[in-house]
C-alpha cells in the first residue's frame, strides 16, 4: 500500500484548490514528456466496470484549431442572444475560449460501446460511461496544474460539427474540448468567473445533507 507523506498529501490538495479554468495562454510549447505525463494521468482515472471509455484526440494543427474556433464563435454568439441586457453585455465581455492561442487542444471522447453490452456496474445507470470520462478530464486537469500547465474547458461548441472536423466516428461522443498551455500572467487566485463577478462559490454547508435530503425550510 502506498503511503503519502504530509508534504505529498498537501500537494494533492494544493493542486485541487489551485486548479483554474484558463483562457489566456503564452506561446511557449508544452514539452512532449510533460504532455505525455498529463495524458497518462487522465488514462489512470477510475471508470465503472474498468471500462475506460475514453479516447484523447490531441490537436496541434493551426488550421484544425481555427475550424474548431469558428464553431465556438458561432456557439458563443448564439448563447449571447439568450441573455437580456445588461447580462448580454457582461457575457460578451467574458473570454470563453483559448482555442487558437493554446499550443495544444485535447478532445476527450466517450465510447459507449466499449465492452458493451455487459459493462460491470452499468446495467441500471447507463450514463456512467460519461461520468467515468469526466473523471479522466479531472485527472488530466489536476495533473496539468501540478505541471504548471493551464487547462480551459470549451463547452460552447456544437458536438456534431466538432465530430466532423476531428473525424470522430458517429457513435463516439465528444465530452470535453480542452485547451492546454502555460497561462498568460500565471494562475489567478480565484476562479475567473468569480473574479469577473459572474458567480460566487456556493457555501458548502448548504450542499451537505446528513442521512436524508433536507429542504431550505427544514434547515431554518
Amino acid at each position: 500500500m502506498v503511503s503519502f507523506t504530509e508534504e505529498e498529501r498537501s500537494a494533492v490538495y494544493e493542486a485541487i484548490y489551485a486548479r483554474r479554468d484558463i483562457r489566456r495562454f503564452r506561446d511557449d510549447p508544452i514539452p512532449e514528456d510533460v504532455l505525455e505525463r498529463i495524458v497518462r494521468a487522465a488514462h489512470h482515472a477510475p471508470s465503472v466496470g474498468f471500462s475506460q471509455p475514453w479516447d484523447f484526440v490531441v490537436v496541434r494543427d493551426e488550421e484544425t484549431k481555427a475550424e474548431v474556433a469558428e464553431i465556438a464563435d458561432r456557439a458563443i454568439a448564439a448563447a449571447r442572444e439568450g441573455y437580456a441586457e445588461p447580462t448580454r453585455s457582461e457575457f460578451a465581455a467574458l473570454k470563453l475560449e483559448g482555442i487558437r492561442e493554446s499550443p495544444v487542444n485535447v478532445c476527450v471522447t466517450c465510447d459507449p460501446t466499449r465492452d458493451a453490452p455487459h459493462v460491470l456496474g452499468r446495467s441500471s445507470m447507463k450514463r456512467t460511461d460519461v461520468y467515468s470520462t469526466c473523471l479522466a478530464v479531472q485527472n488530466l486537469w489536476l495533473a496539468a496544474r501540478a505541471e504548471g500547465v493551464g487547462v480551459g474547458w470549451v463547452s460552447v461548441l456544437y458536438p456534431y460539427e466538432l465530430q466532423e472536423v476531428l473525424g470522430i466516428p458517429p457513435h463516439i461522443k465528444p465530452i470535453a474540448y480542452l485547451c492546454l498551455g502555460y497561462p498568460e500572467g500565471g494562475f489567478p487566485e480565484e476562479p475567473v468567473l468569480q473574479q469577473e463577478g459572474w458567480r460566487e462559490r456556493l457555501d458548502l454547508e448548504r450542499l451537505v445533507h446528513d442521512e436524508r435530503w433536507e429542504s431550505d425550510r427544514d434547515r431554518s
